[in-house]
């Protein structure tokens, strides 16, 4: 199921990096076509990995990432904390998925960030004493590769029939200059003077995690988070969409 949320931009150069461009000269759109605030097409599919409990792949634009979600299983440690669940977070990159071969390869960082927003989306009391296991691949790096990863591991964890208050949107913004534009390509995440995650689940209408690096004036935050907000509102609808498809397809 492809669908879309939402004259051309050429990223600065490592020569130009101090000076940003300016999308009122280029007419607001950007190399793929876009305009600043329109995300790429997504893709997104379930049962992705047979051997997982759950699984999950997505494809926005040239980032791509699968995510396998394994478990609950018994586990000794979560027994000796509490009667709740616990959740354990894995993010790595294949070897193949950055530009520089072999340059990523486990993400502590994007490991502890899928972590913090996931936790709050899972009723931890539905699988006492055990422990979900998170396995996340980035196959392609493109772009807001963490927003893509969040987005389809909450898909995962739909998809194994883990119980949600809701499913975790997420979307990313770049701030170039006096411009912000959403879900940033690679190329422009370079020439970025600050950026903005922000993970939501839309049915609570309720911010799991927001990130803000860089300088952003007050206005720019609540501009930056209003479209951030609109745009994972519309990725909830696709997901929804695309586990009603998945059920149905099931139960045929």
């Amino acid at each position: 199921m492809a669908t879309k949320l939402g004259t051309t931009y050429s990223p600065c150069t490592q020569k130009k990096k101090q000076q940003n461009p300016s999308f009122k000269d280029l007419d607001g759109v950007r190399a793929d076509g876009r305009g600043i605030y329109e995300c790429r097409p997504a893709f997104l599919r379930t049962t992705a990995v047979n051997a997982a409990a759950g699984s999950a792949y997505a494809e926005f634009g040239n980032t791509k990432v699968i995510v396998s979600v394994f478990g609950p299983r018994e586990s000794k440690k979560a027994m000796m904390y509490s009667d709740t669940g616990r959740l354990n977070c894995s993010v790595s990159y294949a070897p193949f998925a950055t530009p520089v071969r072999g340059q990523v390869s486990e993400h502590k960082e994007f490991s502890s960030m899928l972590h913090k927003s996931l936790e709050g989306s899972i009723i931890m009391e539905s699988f006492p004493k055990t422990t979900v296991d998170v396995f996340a691949l980035v196959i392609e790096s493109g772009g807001s590769d963490l927003p893509v990863i969040i987005s389809c591991a909450s898909l995962a964890l739909a998809d194994a029939g883990i119980m949600l208050y809701d499913l975790v949107t997420a979307v990313s913004m770049s701030s170039l200059g006096t411009n912000l534009i959403i879900d940033p390509l690679l190329e422009e995440e370079s020439c970025q003077d600050g950026s903005l995650t922000l993970t939501y689940m839309p049915s609570r209408s309720e911010v799991t995690q927001l990130t803000i690096t860089g300088e952003w004036t007050t206005s720019k935050v609540h501009e930056g988070m209003k479209v951030c907000l609109d745009a994972c509102k519309k990725l909830g609808e696709i997901m929804r969409l695309c586990l009603k498809e998945a059920a149905s397809t099931s139960d045929d």
